[in-house]
């Protein structure tokens, strides 16, 4: 738990002046309720024993202060009433103690959401960075889960429950002064029961983490089913699995269920051992009061400021172990967070990696050797090399699995090669840095994504900043200016989830706008008309036919009629190249080309 919770600390210090002065005013906060036991001897002793003098008397003030104040030095004048002095301290002390208390909670509120929300930052850009094969290895319900249910744990210790922390722990501090000087040896033998509280209670506090991660799994695992029913809902209803997914989820949520009832129970485990303690001290001190009193060697005055000084220190120790418990859940929330922070990604940019420069000759794959990580008897390719020179049309064909986009993600660096290497005008694209890299290609993909935006946002993504002008203008080369002003708000119209308001075709010339207004050298179509009717797929081609121009072009196609004008068809097999040429070249050679042609060719007759 100490690991992590200096790492959370690390993350407010940023926020350190208004951190030590919500410390320096829970300090006063916590002094202001240890002078409660204070006041009340005075109370008891003078103004509520009707034999007491109604004379000048001085208030007994801890040494703690720094120095003893008297009657004389607080008043300047005459004052023979003990109780309107009494009571206009004990306002006092309230008014300073709320004025502290709130004034204190407000500032670790700040620090700790302060802390938080740059956690939760850094988790997010950490994660959103990482490469291909780490969204493969984790679902994208418990990358949700963890970045907004963990973090929201550790949200709750750093803000409301750090306040609590060291508003109850200078209490603890000020009621233990207290009732030391009060009777020292008294205190001593009142206080030999916190061991067998805070014992227990610290071996509570691991199995709390654990059941807190078993939870967190859970409530992941929730989020990762809410994901997939939800998106896929098009799925589920045509294939009436609605019971199916909600027995997935009842089982999950009852898995949760169970985790957070046994946290529950621990966590309630503390707060009756305490006050049986509590009261078996009391019964105690009771006893012996009794002697004392009679014997004339303590007032009722003294054993009340003892026994309320005990009382309320009682009470902040239970709110600790409950706070211990909170901060033991958060540290176990926050190590799956951790996690992903600390993780080495696997695609990174070399120290002072320079910026790539425009193509200027050709992109070469050299040589390279490819294996997808984590599938050890899947796709793989050997000694795989070609040449796309500047400003050619490269189509690459074949059957699935046959390394088409396997190649294009090499090239975008969502993976790194095993062996060999892809250059750029000769230079090895690991040697320059991803972003300068990524800028010069533009994807365009089957499984066009779109943001729950506007038209507008959605273009605008390929070049931030791109003036009014300049998105209009590629929209017109995309073909889709004509639909958009169709649409009830122009380019100012949101367009749902992944683009639920557009046909497949729209999305599609939204997409190639994208790229159009992100203007790179080098363009990827990666299977960009598959899924289109004949309508749409003739004006995407007519758009596609504007993307391409002045460009490098790699296009991956299952149908042929699509890259007829290709300068280069590469016919893979298995990762590697079986024919190389023009359609015209290809079609009647009679190789896998000739077979892929001549069923799309029977598949169109029928």
């Amino acid at each position: 738990m100490l690991q992590e919770t200096f790492r959370l600390v690390g993350y407010a210090r940023r926020y350190t002046p208004a951190l030590l002065l919500s410390v320096f005013l829970m300090l006063v906060s916590g002094a202001g309720r240890a002078m409660l036991p204070v006041l009340l001897k005075p109370v008891f002793d003078r103004v509520l024993d009707p034999a007491s003098p109604d004379a000048r008397v001085s208030l007994p003030v801890p040494d703690w202060v720094g120095f003893r104040l008297y009657l004389d030095q607080l008043v300047p004048f005459e004052i023979h009433n003990v109780w309107t002095l009494v009571a206009a301290a004990i306002l006092m002390v309230f008014l300073v103690k709320g004025i502290a208390d709130y004034c204190g909670n407000y500032l670790v509120s700040y620090v700790g959401l302060s802390a938080v929300t740059d956690l939760r930052q850094r988790a997010f850009d950490k994660v959103v960075a990482e490469e291909h094969a780490f969204f493969q290895a984790h679902s994208t319900g418990r990358l949700m889960s963890s970045i907004m249910s963990d973090i929201e744990r550790i949200q709750l210790a750093v803000s409301q429950m750090l306040a609590d922390w060291l508003r109850q722990s200078f209490a603890v501090v000020g009621m233990a002064y207290v009732l030391f000087q009060n009777d020292w040896k008294l205190a001593v033998v009142s206080l030999t029961v916190l061991p067998f509280v805070i014992l227990p209670t610290a071996r509570l506090g691991k199995r709390i983490r654990r059941s807190t991660r078993s939870a967190q799994d859970n409530a992941a695992e929730m989020s990762q089913i809410l994901q997939e029913a939800f998106s896929g809902h098009a799925v589920v209803k045509s294939f009436t699995a609605e019971g199916l997914e909600s027995g997935r989820f009842r089982k999950a949520a009852q898995k949760f269920k169970r985790a957070n009832l046994k946290y529950i129970g621990l966590q309630a485990l503390p707060s009756p051992i305490i006050e049986f303690f509590g009261a078996v001290t009391i019964v105690g001190l009771l006893t012996y009061a009794r002697t004392q009193i009679k014997a004339g060697q303590m007032t009722t005055g003294d054993f009340m400021a003892f026994v309320t000084a005990l009382l309320l220190l009682y009470e902040p120790v239970k709110r600790l172990t409950g706070i211990h418990n909170i901060f033991e859940q958060a540290a176990g929330a926050s190590q799956r967070v951790f996690e992903y922070i600390d993780r080495e990604p696997q695609v990174a940019d070399k120290p002072g990696a320079p910026a790539l420069a425009v193509l200027e000759d050709a992109i070469v794959f050299d040589n390279v050797s490819f294996q997808y990580p984590g599938s050890p008897n899947g796709f793989s390719m050997h000694g795989f090399n070609l040449e796309v020179k500047r400003g050619e049309v490269v189509a690459l064909v074949g059957s699935s699995g046959s390394g088409k986009t396997s190649l294009a993600n090499l090239l975008l660096r969502f993976y790194d090669v095993s062996e060999g290497a892809i250059r750029i005008d000769g230079r090895d694209i690991r040697d320059v840095s991803l972003k300068s890299l990524r800028r010069h290609i533009a994807l365009v993909s089957q499984e066009t994504f779109l943001f729950d935006d506007t038209v507008a946002g959605n273009i605008l993504y390929g070049r931030p900043g791109a003036h009014t002008d300049e998105i209009a203008e590629a929209a017109r080369n995309a073909l889709a200016d004509d639909f958009i002003q169709d649409l009830p708000l122009g380019y100012e119209t949101r367009i749902g989830e992944r683009g639920a308001k557009l046909s497949g075709g729209q999305r599609q010339r939204l997409a190639i706008a994208r790229a159009l207004l992100k203007n790179a050298p080098i363009l990827i179509l990666d299977e960009a008309t598959s899924q289109l009717d004949t309508e749409s797929e003739v004006l995407v081609q007519k758009a596609l036919g504007n993307l391409m121009e002045n460009r490098t072009v790699i296009v991956i196609a299952h149908r042929l009629s699509t890259i007829r004008r290709a300068d280069r068809i590469v016919v893979l097999s298995g990762g590697c190249i079986s024919e190389i040429g023009t359609h015209e070249e290809l079609v009647n050679q009679g190789g896998i080309y000739q077979r892929l042609h001549e069923l799309q060719y029977v598949d169109l007759e029928h």
